[in-house]
């Protein structure tokens, strides 16, 4: 069951507001502004809670606890009562996206009669997936151990997100599909994977107030590229610094400041497209705050 909570300032005449992202190079990246205080905001204090993303899903449908926490889109129409999204922050794949990888060569038609691994049933890759095609057979893993579980022979084939889709071919595995390749020759739109949603109770005021500070986070991150990107190193699994780079690249961009018109056209259609295949039980209705 979801609750409402209205902030208060603190005893010393606060906000405070409590962030969740998950303990990623990108994410970290964008918010190493307001994480480091080179990005304050006079009467506000931000407080951050690292969790992986499909957690953070799903505590933000049961609890909708975090004033402002990182979901997958996904999950947002489960969220949508409390949260709205925020019009910055995202993470959008520009024609490359999650991936199903395998310990040899495969074809789809070989994927589809095989269970494979997924990071999550809220995630975005999940939905993509159940989209492309919904009788893929799947069992959630862990996003991390996906890959060291396609490697051990548990699974012949695994879905994967974050840095793994940088570091699978130095493990000695076969990309079968790219879901953010296939997604924009289908649609010829980027892929939207995960975004920010901001509690609605907050109000218009604080709507405005955070999402600037956001903004400026992610600003502030792009104008001082390489400290941004040292802070960000210490949650770089397995990547070196050309690789965490690259991977930040990827996911921080000119997108993230704003999604632009087709970039929320995107997030729509991914979520329209789930409710119209029966992946989403909800219907969804999207808005941002901005």
């Amino acid at each position: 069951m979801s609750t409402s909570q209205s902030v208060t300032p603190a005893a010393d005449g606060l906000i405070d507001i409590s962030i969740a992202h998950s303990p990623d190079s990108d994410d970290a990246f964008m918010f190493y502004g307001l994480a480091t205080n080179k990005v304050r905001v006079p009467g506000y204090r931000f407080s951050h809670t690292l969790c992986d993303i499909e957690t953070l899903n799903m505590r933000a449908r049961d609890e909708a606890f975090f004033d402002v926490s990182a979901i997958s889109f996904h999950a947002y129409p489960s969220v949508q009562k409390d949260y709205t999204l925020m019009g910055c922050g995202g993470s959008v794949g520009e024609g490359y996206g999650p991936m199903i990888v395998s310990s040899r060569k495969l074809s789809l038609d070989d994927v589809s009669k095989m269970k494979i691994a997924v990071p999550g049933t809220l995630t975005t890759a999940y939905l993509a997936l159940k989209i492309f095609n919904p009788n893929i057979q799947t069992e959630v893993v862990p996003f991390d151990q996906i890959i060291p579980a396609i490697l051990a022979g548990t699974y012949d084939a695994g879905l994967i997100i974050h840095e793994g889709q940088l570091t699978y071919s130095s493990d000695g595995l076969y990309k079968v599909l790219d879901l953010g390749v296939w997604w924009r020759e289908t649609t010829g739109l980027v892929l939207p994977l995960g975004g920010n949603a901001i509690r609605r109770s907050l109000g218009a005021e604080k709507h405005k107030i955070i999402s600037k500070a956001l903004r400026d986070s992610i600003q502030h991150a792009l104008d001082h590229r390489e400290q941004a990107l040292e802070y960000a190193m210490q949650f770089a699994r397995d990547l070196d610094v050309s690789l965490a780079s690259r991977f930040v690249s990827m996911y921080v961009n000119d997108r993230t400041l704003d999604y632009g018109p087709d970039g929320r056209q995107a997030i729509r259609k991914l979520l329209d497209l789930g409710y119209e295949r029966g992946v989403i039980s909800i219907a969804p209705q999207v808005d941002f705050v901005d």
